[in-house]
């Protein structure tokens, strides 16, 4: 294993080895040859990556391609890997693939080299990130695939896809957001400065809030974070030291009553209590939001 994992931090050249992998070959078959030139292919031998991280398209950049495919050919090979007799699988350059495909062409120039599912996986990864082609939650997605089916800790995969460990969690952690977040995210809604800003606020309710206000109102990143501040903070003039009896605090069970309700209500909430009687206080920033504090109260 050690000897595998050696391999794969050489990059994306170590990944595309000579080594012949007969995982997938039909029993009894001798091992795929590999060759170093480029080599014709028919599109209808040719599977689509399994591991492929990117999801989406841009279906008028893909046509522009096609067109320029049908006057140029294919000036940068695929890379395939080959299954069996007459069976490959792509490992790099599905733009290129379905593209082509769309140009109406029969054959396509492709590179054939071994590589297991493991290396499938990362050099599929490897090559979109160098591209820079990914949108953040596919990145995410592709990282979270990487830690949970490679088993590599995130020092490991900033070391593997360049970058360090802050980038790789803040990746990550955009997959805590709630779906419709995520997908704004996804289609360019938002900017990740908005995603970072808006999952620093824990309760999930408060988070589409921010982000509905975002995308009505047109918020740049730095409103966005300011606003987060404002949720977060405590309302002015409530819980001061002058309010409080001279040399006491609040109590422990207080203050995680304060953070349980904070919380819940994705804003600071005030707890003052003499152990008697007390009060309880949920600033509000605006008519919206006094409305979703309403709506969790369910009044």
């Amino acid at each position: 294993m050690s000897k595998k994992r050696n391999a794969l931090g050489r990059g994306l050249s170590a990944l595309l080895s000579d080594t012949p992998d007969t995982d997938k070959l039909e029993e009894g078959a001798a091992p795929p040859p590999v060759t170093s030139g480029v080599n014709e292919i028919l599109i209808a031998e040719i599977q689509v990556n399994p591991f492929q991280p990117r999801q989406h398209f841009d279906e008028v950049a893909l046509k522009e391609l096609a067109d320029s495919i049908k006057v140029h050919g294919i000036i940068q090979p695929i890379t395939v890997r080959k299954l069996s007799h007459n069976q490959y699988q792509l490992i790099s350059g599905e733009r290129r693939f379905q593209a082509s495909k769309l140009a109406g062409l029969k054959a396509v120039p492709a590179y054939v080299r071994s590589a297991d599912d493991q290396q499938m996986l990362e050099m599929a990864l490897i090559e979109n990130i160098q591209r820079e082609n990914l949108n953040p939650i596919e990145i995410a997605v592709s990282y979270q695939r990487l830690i949970s089916e490679i088993n590599l800790k995130q020092e490991e995969l900033g070391d593997r896809v360049g970058k360090n460990r802050s980038t790789v969690t803040n990746y990550l952690r955009l997959l805590k957001l709630p779906p419709d977040i995520q997908i704004a995210l996804r289609d360019n809604k938002i900017s990740m400065g908005h995603a970072r800003a808006i999952i620093n606020v824990d309760n999930p309710d408060t988070q589409l809030y921010i982000f509905k206000k975002t995308i009505a109102e047109d918020l740049s990143v730095r409103k966005v974070e300011e606003l987060v501040r404002q949720m977060m903070s405590p309302s002015k003039g409530s819980g001061s030291k002058a309010s409080a009896p001279e040399g006491t605090g609040p109590s422990r069970e207080i203050k995680q009553l304060q953070s349980t309700l904070s919380t819940h209500f994705g804003t600071k909430v005030n707890v003052k209590s003499d152990g008697k009687k007390g009060e309880i206080k949920i600033p509000f920033l605006s008519i919206e939001d006094l409305n979703r504090i309403l709506e969790i109260l369910k009044v």
